[in-house]
């Protein structure tokens, strides 16, 4: 029996792009370009890390963070790291950039030279919106109000 091929699911990926726009827009308050903030991550009185929200660039329309986290792994791991570009227009935010590889297309043959999944896109989008809530349900910053 022969598989259908994978049709990219654009609502799924336009809704998990929208509300990680205003999951950052939250956490990034009033960060002006080259600041840096850091959200301490814990959960259950256990201390699992730093969110680290860099904004690099803001235009009219567009602009650009850097999401890390350093943690109780880094040791052993490679630390996270992502590069978002919130649209302002549109309200919506898009991974660009994870772990230093660029552009991701809206869907895989799978399988393919470089492993990625079918819905490549979509799961590193759905990634940074579990970081993000994460962050904003278990994290303290000392420069803002509770997040939670």
């Amino acid at each position: 029996m022969r598989r259908s091929a994978y049709v990219t699911d654009l609502r799924s990926l336009q809704g998990e792009c929208s509300i990680n726009f205003l999951r950052l827009v939250r956490l990034l308050g009033d960060l002006e370009v080259g600041e840096t903030r850091e959200i301490e991550l814990a959960s259950d009185g256990r201390w699992l890390g730093v969110l680290s929200l860099t904004l690099l660039e803001r235009a009219p329309y567009t602009s650009i963070v850097r999401v890390t986290q350093r943690g109780v792994l880094d040791s052993l791991i490679e630390a996270p790291r992502m590069r978002v570009h919130l649209y302002h227009d549109v309200r919506m935010a898009e991974v660009t950039d994870f772990q230093r590889q660029r552009h991701f297309d809206g869907r895989y043959r799978y399988p393919n030279s470089r492993m990625h999944q079918p819905d490549e896109k979509l799961q590193l989008n759905r990634f940074l919106g579990e970081w993000l809530e994460h962050g904003l349900a278990h994290g303290h910053s000392r420069d803002l109000p509770e997040l939670s």
